[in-house]
């Protein structure tokens, strides 16, 4: 295609129109980029490395070969069949030398991903060695860098001393950096390529964090003077927050127990510390999706009034599970970056974020620095990654300008000391004396049972008018209620209902335990994830330290009871469908030989030093030996960063199973029915209303059910239920234990 007038130029980017508007030079195209990832990198003392990246990314662009493929008259997208990323990775080695190895890990993945270092297969040291077609005529003279000159101060230690965690540090500024490029580089094509598109990116006023702290004074100061011993201690905590979001930014716990209001705590902490220190944004962190829907909706109606000022939510909610029927184009949008002022997610989403390759999942890398983040239910840190992740951690804080809050009822020994030298250093407290708020919030009786048998346990159930028993297996809890027979006000809780289906059990158990009528639920630990309950009476299958808390979090919950609430810990028979929780439970029991009290301060941190400090190994997938370090000026690659290997191993869920859709209850028979009408281009809104009607199944089970004919594959890829008649009970969700083969009519 020719258009006359712009002939002699090149180009980045083609609308295939007819007119001078439709065609983007690639010097704009580089100009742009370059101003983005210089503001973005300016976050962390790096914007003339972001300056850099954005000008050099795309020089393969000049050569013959695109140019020729960008003005033919065919398919312009055969021009990504041009490797034009390796030219702008080579220019960055021979300008800079050694420093330009870094800018030459983000161009070269900017469009497929960060690469290893040195690999049989695809690879920077490959990349640097390949022949490119000639493209520095048609650039003309290019702009220097000079990286050694604007060297921020992260590098300047890491390369002094070129230790291990040098390399990790160097490693983490090269993905950060390679965010910036990503993110600028979507952007800037975004407004060219599809500039409506663009326009629904939300504009946040400058003075949006001040709203929104004041929306939630506001909110809070509603609720006038605390009435009740409970909100008293709600109260103190709230005022620790406040006092302590003065202090500088770094790491920080936040120790409340269960039931002391931390959510809105610790969003009133992070709100003032961002005001108080210029930091951008809040993002919290949340170990379990059904807390975070909760919290969200909390976040929510408390900003409703500057929603409806605003015109958009300033709440983004980013997790696999959101109703997209909730999302607006705006807020889909920000979910690729994270550019809003109030972020909700998983901790799934975010460490695996930090240690990804893929441009998609690091776009938003460079939006956590100078963010407050706090990690909700601290104690959940994945323990087989438990270096690599506390170091990334250390590195926001230390080099990114972050606030990390370690925010939890049962806070985990991650502080540094010479018995523990892979700790964070410097965590400092928020509430004033977490051992006296312990004291006052105190609700509960703790009593250890030692080994039980089931029929044990089923009489205490019988006992109790309101009872709540937590185990550690699916076979378990559907075993003791199968053996308590039908009984009115009796429940049963497991992940093999639906989300539907558990929430509308959920609202019957609440409605009877207000009512004060007879209830004893059976459950699995998922109802210890942020589910509101509130029991005079909790059986708990041993388990950890952590884990036995969050239970009794569910006892006496709101302080009610005249007296003290009853949680009794039991041993299960089934020790050999729990080995999983062996080493858990192990370490909990220790702590019940020698702390007359489980759930003090001093047996929380006993439970995670043996937890923690006895392991072999706190990094089991080898992230952090990924990273390489060789400070020489002669080596040919200073820098041997293995980026994909280390996003190929670091999954925080090994085996997340295989899903199958159950149509349940009307409406999940009526998306079903949808679903096999547009099975072959079914819509985003279909699909993820589905997940409210999904169960998750091991890998094993999958293949037997499929095998069996249980399930039919949709389209060839949506597994549904057959049968939901036969094999989803209204009492205890899918099971196809002694289940019939289907006859199929033909």
């Amino acid at each position: 295609m020719r258009v006359e007038g712009i002939v002699d130029h090149c180009f980045a980017h083609t609308k295939d129109d007819s007119n001078t508007e439709g065609w983007q030079t690639l010097e704009e195209h580089l100009i742009g980029v370059a101003d983005l990832a210089q503001r973005f990198a300016s976050a962390f003392d790096a914007g003339p490395w972001g300056r850099a990246a954005g000008l050099w990314h795309d020089l393969g662009k000049y050569s013959e070969a695109f140019q020729g493929y960008i003005r033919s008259e065919g398919d312009p997208s055969c021009a990504a069949r041009v490797d034009h990323s390796t030219a702008g990775a080579q220019h960055a080695v021979e300008a800079e030398g050694l420093l330009g190895h870094l800018l030459a890990y983000a161009i070269t993945g900017h469009h497929g991903g960060l690469l290893d270092g040195r690999s049989e297969d695809a690879c920077l040291e490959k990349r640097l060695k390949k022949d490119v077609e000639a493209w520095a005529e048609a650039a003309g003279r290019l702009p220097t860098a000079d990286l050694e000159e604007s060297l921020p101060s992260i590098l300047r230690g890491a390369l002094a001393i070129p230790n291990r965690r040098a390399a990790f540090t160097a490693a983490f500024f090269a993905r950060m950096l390679f965010s910036c490029l990503v993110d600028a580089d979507f952007l800037d094509t975004e407004r060219f390529m599809a500039p409506e598109r663009h326009a629904e990116r939300i504009a946040w006023p400058g003075d949006v964090l001040l709203q929104m702290c004041d929306c939630l004074d506001r909110h809070l100061g509603g609720f006038g003077t605390p009435q009740t011993h409970v909100n008293c201690q709600r109260a103190r905590v709230l005022k620790d927050c406040r006092r302590a979001a003065a202090m500088e930014p770094g790491l920080f716990s936040l120790t409340v127990p269960t039931g002391g209001g931390k959510t809105l705590s610790s969003l009133a902490f992070a709100l003032r510390h961002a005001l108080v220190h210029d930091l951008d944004r809040v993002i919290y962190v949340i170990p379990f999706t059904s807390i975070i829907e909760q919290n969200a909706d909390v976040f929510r109606g408390v900003m409703q009034p500057l929603s409806d000022s605003l015109g958009v939510d300033p709440v983004l909610e980013h997790h696999s599970n959101l109703d997209i029927g909730d999302e607006t184009v705006g807020s889909r949008l920000a979910t690729e970056n994270w550019d809003a002022p109030l972020v909700v997610t998983t901790s799934v989403q975010f460490y695996e974020s930090l240690f990804a390759n893929r441009p998609g999942k690091c776009r938003k890398l460079h939006n956590i620095a100078r963010s407050v983040i706090i990690l909700d239910e601290a104690q959940t840190l994945p323990v087989a990654y438990l270096e690599p992740c506390l170091t990334a951690l250390d590195e926001l804080a230390r080099n990114y300008g972050s606030s990390i809050v370690l925010c939890t009822a049962t806070q985990p020994a991650v502080g540094r000391s010479e018995s523990f030298p892979k700790g964070l250093a410097d965590v400092r407290e928020i509430v004033t004396d977490p051992q006296k708020l312990y004291e006052s919030l105190k609700r509960v009786d703790v009593r250890d049972e030692k080994g039980r048998e089931d029929a044990w346990i089923v009489d205490r159930l019988r006992e109790a008018e309101q009872v709540l028993c937590v185990v550690n297996t699916r076979g378990h809890a559907r075993q003791l209620f199968e053996m308590l027979g039908d009984e009115e006000g009796l429940y049963h809780l497991s992940t093999m209902m639906v989300p539907e289906h558990r929430s509308e059990v959920l609202r019957e158990i609440r409605a009877r335990l207000e009512s004060v009528k007879k209830c004893r639920v059976v459950s699995t630990q998922l109802v210890e994830a942020g589910v509101d309950l509130d029991f005079p009476m909790v059986l708990r299958s041993l388990a950890g330290v952590d884990s036995i808390a969050q239970a009794a979090g569910r006892c006496n919950r709101n302080g009610q009871l005249d007296g003290m609430g009853r949680t009794v810990i039991f041993r299960s028979e089934h020790k050999r469908s729990e080995t999983y929780f062996q080493e858990t439970a192990g370490c909990a029991s220790q702590v019940l030989e020698c702390q007359e009290d489980p759930l003090s301060l001093a047996a929380v941190e006993q439970y995670f030093k043996l937890y923690y400090w006895g392991r072999p190994s706190l990094d089991e997938a080898g992230i952090f030996d990924k990273f390489r370090l060789d400070g020489s000026k002669n080596c040919e690659l200073p820098f041997n960063f293995d980026f994909a290997s280390a996003a190929r191993d670091f999954h925080l869920i090994e085996d997340s199973g295989r899903t199958v859709i159950v149509p349940w209850g009307e409406r999940g028979q009526r998306l079903c029915e949808r679903l096999r009408r547009t099975a072959e281009q079914p819509d985003g809104f279909l699909l993820r209303k589905l997940q409210r009607y999904s169960v998750n199944l091991r890998e094993r089970e999958w293949r037997l059910a499929l095998d069996a004919g249980y399930v039919d594959l949709v389209g060839d890829r949506f597994p549904v239920l057959v049968s939901p008649e036969v094999h989803y009970s209204e009492k205890t969700g899918l099971s196809f234990e002694d289940s019939p083969s289907p006859v199929l009519c033909v």
